[in-house]
């Protein structure tokens, strides 16, 4: 067993942007982070508490899929996930892989969305039913959407499942996949 890293910090991440004042008007204006300090070569951003600094890059190549990179929060009530989807739709910000539920009526149960930014960086949502299953079960493989490497698939979807939380949001379809 590792050493116990769950204390009190915040979490920090840097990425590329082509444009510090669109990445301002994408991440403060639409998405509501807190701006704090600029130069022409950066800008701190708070997301939700956690420090994000985009960087001034020449070029950016972008990726085909979610896979490998992308950065996000995982939220600890459908309430907040709920208000965050509903700021990006009365934003208008697309979304990459729109609302969805995934592994329905299972442990891993949880509804997850993803939006890029101008950039390409790509951000994923979540509100996992189960708390355990954030960081738990070393027996159960399933992570993540892969059914080819590093592509976007269209998930496969089903019938939404109405006994978690008593229900499913509006606009949130239901996905399950054991890959």
């Amino acid at each position: 067993m590792g050493q116990d890293l769950s204390g009190s910090a915040v979490f920090h991440l840097a990425f590329p942007v082509l444009d510090i004042a669109e990445a301002k008007a994408f991440y403060g204006e639409k998405l509501g982070c807190d701006v704090g300090r600029e130069s022409k070569g950066a800008l701190i951003l708070n997301l939700y508490g956690n420090q994000l600094v985009a960087h001034l890059a020449k070029e950016i190549s972008p990726q085909k899929g979610v896979y490998p990179r992308h950065f996000g929060l995982v939220f600890e009530t459908l309430a907040d996930w709920e208000a965050l989807v509903k700021r990006i739709e009365a934003q208008n910000i697309p979304f990459y892989d729109r609302p969805r539920r995934r592994f329905p009526d299972d442990w891993l149960e949880h509804y997850t969305a993803f939006i890029a930014d101008p950039f390409q960086n790509l951000m994923e949502f979540k509100f996992y039913c189960n708390s355990e299953a954030v960081f738990g079960s070393r027996g159960d493989s399933r992570i993540g959407d892969r059914t080819s490497a590093n592509q976007h698939q269209s998930p496969v979807m089903d019938k939404p499942s109405t006994q978690m939380r008593g229900q499913t949001p509006p606009g949130v379809t239901s996905a399950s996949s054991s890959t």
